[in-house]
């Protein structure tokens, strides 16, 4: 006989977990159902890990670049596998407190592979063999997605790299190729060229991290190479031969012209694909675009009554902060409320690569193309008393504003800790803040958020410090 609850979330990563924790929290008998590891790819094999890696990167360049403080650091050298320790080690320490989230809002937790079976039902198959059987009248469907593989590129975990091969290395890559330049394989790259590897990074489009703003693209891409990377736009990979102890790539530029190059290791970082085979979704007739996403409405329901999608296997963007966010939605929904919809306009994103990216709303050109009259403010933190005295002042801050009503429309910055401070704009989006609001703020004195200030009074030619 089926064990029933009211709510079964198949996925634990920061979307299922999320969700389950709050249906429990309001009143709702919950089970969730994780093949692998609670917290799913994020917190074991994504998100926190890699940012662990990174810390160690950049401390590496701090201790590089000592003598620019003052301080004297000699014969500098990194311990790959004690970093790849460390990592894993935060990773451990993460899984660890979700069980424990687990526990405490007594959330019934079945390891196994989960399956729908029908409306309502879902059968979990167990390590071994063993199954269980599941009901419920809301399930949420969570499973997020997995790396996207190229057809002449399969990784092999030991020439050829996914991102989760890429956090635990054997070995470390001497000449790395890079193979996308979004968030995961600009990260690596900064990381491996940080700890000392010779980077190339090839984009197809015209420009890096293309999802961003072009004036952070380009100032990233300028910043990148003059650490040491090759970059190479309108690019692409004719082919990859791996050998015992190399990968010959045949590079095409854009003029169409190809060179063979030797690299020791290469990352293929070139989008997601969704984990929706051998769930019985089609089976049961659920919708899904022409890449396999599931379609969702703004609270997250699927056309099948009583399921729910949340996360990397819905549409973009593919953030854990926006699965979690709608694993609340959806929990809220389920138990009678009227949570507010999803407004992707609102969700910031966070690159952490060396100077950072950070950004939410509308990009300038967007908001030209979909018809805006702007205001932009752009602020460099050479201007910016904090950033100077850190030694940190490579970056900038761009607002951009309706000029016919003050609306905010988006925000864009790269430099140091500009993560941390992207969401002052993104409250700002969600209050449906103006110009004239924001200029009224007061920020403190000395701090690199200054610069969003700044950028702000530039918009309407009153910046102070420039």
């Amino acid at each position: 006989m089926a064990e029933t609850y009211d709510v079964i979330v198949l996925g634990s990563g920061p979307g299922g977990y999320v969700a389950a924790i709050r249906a429990s929290q309001l009143g709702l008998k919950t089970a969730i159902v994780e093949r692998e590891l609670l917290g799913g790819i994020c917190l074991n094999w994504g998100c926190i890990p890699t940012k662990a890696l990174l810390r160690s990167a950049e401390i590496m360049h701090y201790m590089q670049h000592a003598k620019d403080y003052g301080l004297a650091a000699d014969n500098i050298t990194a311990d790959l596998a004690a970093v790849v320790k460390r990592s894993r080690g935060v990773a451990k320490q993460l899984n660890q407190g979700v069980t424990h989230l687990m526990k405490k809002n007594k959330i019934a937790v079945h390891m196994g592979t989960g399956k729908l079976t029908g409306k309502g039902g879902l059968t979990v198959t167990a390590e071994g063999g063993k199954t269980t059987e599941l009901s419920a009248k809301n399930i949420i469907v969570a499973t997020g997605a997995r790396a996207r593989e190229l057809p002449f590129a399969k990784s092999d975990g030991k020439r050829i790299w996914t991102y989760r091969h890429a956090m635990t290395p054997a070995e470390m890559p001497s000449k790395l190729l890079v193979i996308g330049s979004g968030a995961i394989g600009i990260e690596f790259a900064s990381f491996y060229n940080d700890m000392g590897a010779e980077v190339t990074v090839v984009e197809m489009l015209d420009r890096i991290v293309p999802v961003e703003d072009a004036d952070v693209s380009a100032f990233l891409e300028k910043s990148l190479k003059k650490q040491g990377m090759t970059i190479l736009t309108k690019a692409g990979i004719s082919g990859l031969d791996v050998g015992a102890d190399k990968v010959t790539a045949r590079l095409k530029d854009k003029d169409g012209k190809e060179t063979v190059q030797e690299f020791s290791h290469v990352i293929v970082a070139v989008g997601i694909v969704p984990n929706t085979e051998d769930l019985g979704l089609k089976e049961l007739g659920v919708a899904m675009d022409d890449r396999g996403f599931l379609k969702t409405t703004p609270d997250c329901r699927t056309n099948v009554e009583g399921l729910w999608a949340i996360g990397d296997i819905t549409a973009p963007p593919w953030l854990a902060h926006k699965a979690s966010h709608e694993g609340v939605i959806a929990a809220e929904a389920i138990a009678g409320g009227h949570p507010h919809a999803m407004d992707v306009r609102n969700i910031p994103a966070c690159t952490y690569c060396h100077p950072q990216i950070a950004s939410v709303g509308l990009t300038e050109a967007k908001a030209k193309e979909l018809g805006y009259e702007v205001k932009v403010g752009t602020f460099p933190f050479i201007g910016n008393g904090k950033a100077i005295a850190l030694g940190e002042a490579e970056g900038f801050t761009k607002t951009i504003f309706d000029a016919k009503t003050g609306e905010l429309l988006g925000a864009h910055m790269v430099g140091a800790e500009v993560t941390e401070m992207i969401q002052g704009y993104t409250v700002g989006k969600t209050l449906e803040t103006t110009e004239a609001e924001l200029m009224e703020t007061v920020f403190p004195h000395p701090t690199i958020s200054e610069t969003m200030h700044e950028s702000v009074l530039g918009a309407y030619g009153k910046a102070l410090h420039i």
